[in-house]
């Protein structure tokens, strides 16, 4: 399957900046004190969800909105300070705090867009806001202790480290007897919050390490690192362990580096304890934090040094000797950290392989030449420790995925920093070139994504660093490597990153051949669909020579043995495409590599290579006779794949793919040979047939489509049809398939039984009430194949009787409606119908001029009722038969008329009005969308010809449960009855009347069937409960069709099972009570209902009759049989007592009435 990739939108500046400001100002001006009414906590709701959704919409482009932060971020800074400094005088737990919490939600939105150190630094930081935010969070009265609050401690917290971080002695504002008292209150509103799960543990932290790092209060670090020291050892506990490790971490990275050099033996006890914790290794973020305070620690051990020199790398003594003049002693302590840390980089986690690698490539570039060397040998080694007992990379076990993925991670980061000798780089390149093939079959997917992306970023990292010299030798191999990779991986990230690597060294070496007109075919937006970049980029690149044989050798090794079967078609039909560039010289070299693995045991090989040859071989047939002996050549390999495989009900794939290449590659020579090969394809052929899977039975049906060319096939023909009522569902199915697929013009092929044949399978009457539906729906798809094919010589094969029995079927098999355990089913037969006759409109009127009877192959009546059939379809309430629907009868509105006299009988009625309608927009709707088409639709039913079978349709989608369908389908047609005059002004035109004596005629065609008379009751209730029929009281026809309607709703009820026709029909009668003249039959035919055996329709009918007497005005008070309505126990067992209740409402009614 095709990747489906939409581009996000791009922009180039804030565009909706002051719609934003209008809409935040509109909520920084209320008073935080003050509580919303309901319906104004809706619209501020409103408001926030808008703020938010305006910045998600920028979140990949956050950076435009950096201009205007400041105006941004301030005014509600400052707002949740207002609110801080006004709660110091509320001395009571009930202060308001939904608006504030919406201020704090605000200020967590733009913390999430830009990041917490972007947006801290517009928050208030003068010195007398360290006592406000202190009391402020410390107050048991403060909105920050409510639990739900955690956007505002989140915040406040974040504010107090940016108080923090003020150069001013915290002990001015303690007394001279409590000093130290803010210093403690600080720290402990950070404990307090350092074991929390959410972000208050992170702003926690930050506050912690910015306290720690003051030199007035670094004095207390020490004994944090003891409680922390001892926590982590009694406390197994993830959380609090993640808060001390990020409190360090930001201490070894901000802090003065004799604090951190002389709490160095602390750090790493804390560090080996928590390593020594199997449950605190367990958390991925834990691991991560350890990793990074390792590596952070080392570095403020190691002196910082010049590494510009080394930005251009090259082997000179004399550069060497330039950096390592000022080199020092490194501590002992680095190299356990280094051991440490290449044990990390293999880490079953990303993020942890990440920080790991991150910190070998910054300790080594504080390391002297030769010690940063020996680590880069350390990360490369790392590539073999999987490889030694491995044969080829496919064969290494899922666990190195992470071994190198943080070797090329770890390598990337040394060659960002220029730590990569140009000595290092053959055998780095070396195993670069592996990962980026990188890819280990695991179960029914596959790992190793992420190593190719990563040696990607090598590559690129390696181009922006290293002199073009030192590249030059790897020029010809990494640009073969990453063009392959870009045009043929799997997955759209890897491709785009080889892309632009390939980019990169275009751009900064020009060592690549053709690289700006290959970068032209293979960029960002070429590679992003994996057909496009199979099938368009790869022919375009392997136009270059220096590309093509490679690009030939990668389909033919990799993707054509490739796991996933998709990529193993894309990679064939690339093949074919490249081989066509020069097909004569190509395409027998690449034959006979691919048929090489026809004999291996690998399933998939097999399959891959079967598509090469099928691809190759409907190349050499549309050259013709030319590559005649080609073909055949590829035919005669089919013998070179076991039987077993390919008759396995285990591998379709294998066998679709043999049929196929039968299909591209049998000739007539073939056919007439009598020996192995012969009875071999002609049993492959007949394995697909039996086959339960459609896509191998398709492609059987294609082989005796090849062969249907050749020979005449009327005895098979003859054979397989005898067969047909007693042989196996699939079977059927095939053969249904192989009549429509015959090539009737080279051979009749029993034409006359044939079309016989599919005939008497469609006929429920006959032979197909016993067929499945797939065969029918098969036989349906090939009575338009068997017309294409023969409409050239259509008066010699087929008798117009014949097209029109045909037509015939095709009209009935849009009254499908066979359902089983799968769901509605004949939706499959109703769809092939509608494009069948789709099919035949279309190909008998592109004829229409070579047809002597073109009106008795194809009457109009014919024709307007398959019209009317596809509109039917067009607004039922399935949304794809719809869409199929749609399509179809926008092609027959577009039709050209047939070239015969009185053309116009074959126009669709009122095309004008009808292209008006769905025409008339620059973009076509889609029939899927009920919303856009049914107001749409019901205009239809101002077609007289096609109004039955419209309205049927309609009916039918207001009956679905699917709310999509039947709430726009009803308010359309209760808009469209409301627009209805009463009476038409003219005879052909539409009115109230007609509308519900249609509805009427709907229902009356079969009044026993409940799935025929319970839509039509329930468009009626919906047309009542709207008042739409409320007019035709007043005229005496419209009073008679609703009496019929009374009639039809309230026959032999108390004899009705189906409890949704029981309850359509007391609908009706309790919505025609407001009808003054139908009132006292509505009354009297209300006990019916009120004393129904079945105590639920009893219950309902109350409910019902309750709302209609509040809702509908009949003229006098209902109050009191509005009290029994509710006041009866309907539910009761008490039968008499039910019937006195139904008799006291009826005697009520009728009463006043």
């Amino acid at each position: 399957m095709d990747e489906e990739y939409t581009e996000a939108r791009l922009f180039v500046t804030f565009e909706k900046h002051q719609e934003f400001l209008d809409k935040q100002q509109s909520l920084l001006s209320l008073d935080l004190f003050q509580e919303p009414e309901p319906e104004e906590n809706r619209r501020e709701e409103q408001i926030l969800k808008n703020l938010c959704d305006i910045l998600d919409e920028y979140q990949e482009q956050s950076y435009l909105l950096d201009p205007f932060l400041e105006q941004l971020v301030t005014p509600v800074a400052e707002a949740l300070k207002a609110h801080a400094r006004n709660m110091s005088g509320v001395q009571r737990s009930t202060a308001p705090t939904i608006r504030v919490a919406r201020i704090a939600l605000l200020l967590y939105s733009y913390i999430k867009f830009r990041g917490y150190k972007t947006i801290i630094r517009f928050f208030p930081h003068e010195i007398a806001d360290l006592t406000i935010a202190l009391e402020y969070i410390l107050s048991p009265y403060s909105p920050v202790q409510d639990p739900a609050q955690w956007p505002l401690r989140y915040a406040v917290l974040l504010w107090l480290s940016l108080i923090c971080m003020i150069p001013f002695d915290l002990d001015q504002f303690d007394k001279l007897d409590h000093l130290g008292e803010t210093a403690a209150k600080i720290e402990a509103v950070g404990k307090s919050y350092l074991g929390n799960a959410g972000l208050e543990r992170e702003g926690a932290a930050i506050l912690l390490s910015r306290l720690y790092t003051r030199k007035d209060t670094s004095v207390r670090f020490p004994a944090f690192l003891e409680w922390s020291l001892t926590t982590v050892k009694a406390q197994n506990d993830h959380f609090i362990a993640i808060g001390l490790m990020h409190v360090l971490c930001e201490v070894a990275k901000s802090g003065f580096i004799e604090q951190v050099q002389s709490h160095l033996s602390a750090f790493l006890d804390i560090s080996n304890t928590v390593q020594d914790s199997q449950v605190l290794m367990s958390n991925t973020l834990t691991r991560k934090l350890r990793t990074k305070l390792l590596s952070r620690t080392v570095l403020r051990l190691l002196p910082a040094r010049n590494r510009a020199i080394r930005r251009r790398v090259s082997d000179a003594v004399e550069e060497v000797q330039a950096i390592d003049d000022e080199e020092a002693d490194v501590p002992e302590e680095v190299e356990s950290i280094l051991e440490e840390l290449f044990k990390t980089v293999q880490d079953k986690d990303t993020v942890v392989r990440w920080s790991a690698a991150k910190g070998i490539a910054r300790i080594s570039e504080r390391l002297p030449t030769e010690f940063a060397e020996q680590v880069l040998d350390n990360v490369i080694s790392l590539f073999a420790i999987h490889s030694m007992a491995a044969a080829t990379l496919y064969d290494m076990p899922s666990i190195a995925e992470g071994t190198w993925h943080g070797a090329c991670l770890a390598c990337a980061e040394m060659a960002r920093r220029g730590l990569i000798p140009e000595h290092k780089l053959s055998e780095l390149v070396d195993w670069l070139c592996k990962a980026l093939y990188f890819d280990i079959r695991k179960g029914s997917h596959s790992i190793g994504s992420n190593v190719r992306d990563a040696a990607c970023y090598v590559l690129w990292s390696l181009a922006r660093i290293q002199d073009v010299s030192a590249l030059a030798p790897y020029a010809g191999t990494l640009s073969e490597r990453l063009v392959a990779v870009s045009v043929f991986d799997r997955e759209i990230n890897i491709r785009r990153a080889a892309s632009a690597t390939f980019q990169e060294y275009v751009g900064r070496t020009g060592l690549f051949a053709h690289g700006i007109n290959v970068l032209r075919k293979t960029d960002f937006y070429s590679v992003g669909i994996r057909r496009n970049a199979f099938l368009v980029a790869a022919p375009e690149v392997a136009e270059h020579t220096e590309y093509r044989s490679y690009l030939m050798d990668h389909l033919l090794t990799t993707t054509l043995r490739h796991w996933d079967p998709a990529m193993r078609q894309l990679g064939a039909q690339a093949l074919r495409a490249i081989c066509q560039l020069d097909l004569p010289s190509f395409g027998p070299n690449a034959a006979r590599r691919a048929a090489l693995f026809l004999k291996g045991p690998d399933i998939g090989d097999i399959h891959g290579a079967l598509l090469t040859l099928t691809e190759l071989a409907a190349a050499y047939r549309v050259l013709g006779e030319d590559m005649v002996e080609e073909r055949r050549k590829i035919f005669s390999w089919l013998s070179d794949v076991p039987s077993k495989i390919i008759e396995s009900p285990r591998h379709e794939l294998i066998t679709a793919a043999a049929c196929d290449l039968i299909a591209n590659s049998i000739t007539l020579v073939d056919t007439r040979q009598e020996n192995a090969l012969a009875t071999r394809w002609s049993k492959i052929v007949d394995v697909g047939l039996k086959s339960r899977s459609p896509a191998v039975q398709e492609a059987a049906a294609s082989a005796m489509a090849a062969v249907s060319q050749l020979v005449d096939c009327s005895a098979l023909v003859d054979r397989l049809i005898r067969e047909f009522t007693v042989r196996s569902s699939a079977m059927q199915q095939s053969l249904c398939r192989v009549l429509g697929v015959l090539d009737y013009n080279a051979h009749s092929h029993r034409l006359t039984e044939a079309v016989r044949c599919l005939l008497s399978c469609v006929d429920k009457s006959a032979l197909g009430s016993s067929m499945n539906v797939e065969a029918r729906r098969n036989a349906y798809a090939s009575m338009p194949q068997i017309l294409a094919n023969v409409v050239p010589r259509l008066a010699e094969h087929l008798t117009p009787s014949t097209v029109c029995r045909m037509v015939d079927a095709l009209q009935e098999g849009l009254g499908d409606y066979t359902s089983d355990e799968r769901g509605d089913v004949g939706s499959w037969i109703r769809v092939a119908c509608v494009q069948s006759l789709t099919a035949f409109a279309e190909i008998l009127f592109s004829h229409s001029e070579d047809l002597p009877a073109f009106a008795q192959y194809f009457p109009a009546s014919k024709y307007h009722d398959a019209v009317g059939g596809i509109l039917k379809q067009g607004v039922e309430r399935l949304d794809n038969v719809r869409q199929q629907a749609g399509e179809c009868f926008i092609r027959l509105i577009l039709l050209p008329l047939p070239k015969v006299g009185d053309a116009d009988a074959w126009r669709i009625h009122k095309d004008a009005f009808v292209k008006s309608v769905f025409l008339s927009e620059s973009e076509t709707i889609g029939w899927n969308d009920g919303e856009r088409l049914f107001p749409k639709a019901v205009q239809l039913l101002n077609v007289e010809r096609y109004r039955e079978r419209v309205l049927a349709g309609l009916i039918m989608s207001v009956s679905t449960r699917t709310d999509s369908t039947q709430r726009p389908v009803s308010a359309s047609l209760i808009s469209y009855a409301l627009q209805l005059p009463v009476v038409a002004a003219a005879p052909h035109e539409y009115d109230l009347r007609g509308l519900v004596r249609d509805l009427i005629a709907q229902a009356s065609s079969n009044l026993s069937a409940n799935n025929v008379v319970v839509p039509v009751l329930q468009t009626v209730n919906v047309l009542l409960e709207a008042d739409a029929l409320e007019r035709l009281s007043e005229d005496p026809e419209g009073l008679a069709s609703l009496r019929k309607l009374l009639s039809i709703a309230s026959r032999n009820v108390p004899r009705l099972k189906n409890h949704q026709r029981i309850i359509m029909s007391m609908r009706i009668v309790a919505n025609l009570l407001p009808v003054a003249s139908l009132r006292q039959e509505c009354i009297d035919r209300l006990p019916d209902f009120l004393t129904h055996q079945y105590p639920k329709v009893r219950a309902e009918t109350a409910e019902h009759l309750y709302v209609v007497l509040q809702s509908k005005d009949l003229g006098y008070e209902t109050d009191e049989v509005e009290n029994v309505l509710l006041e009866a126990e309907w539910m009761s067992s008490d039968l008499s007592a039910v019937q006195d209740a139904a008799r006291e409402c009826v005697d009520l009614l009728a009463g006043r009435a």
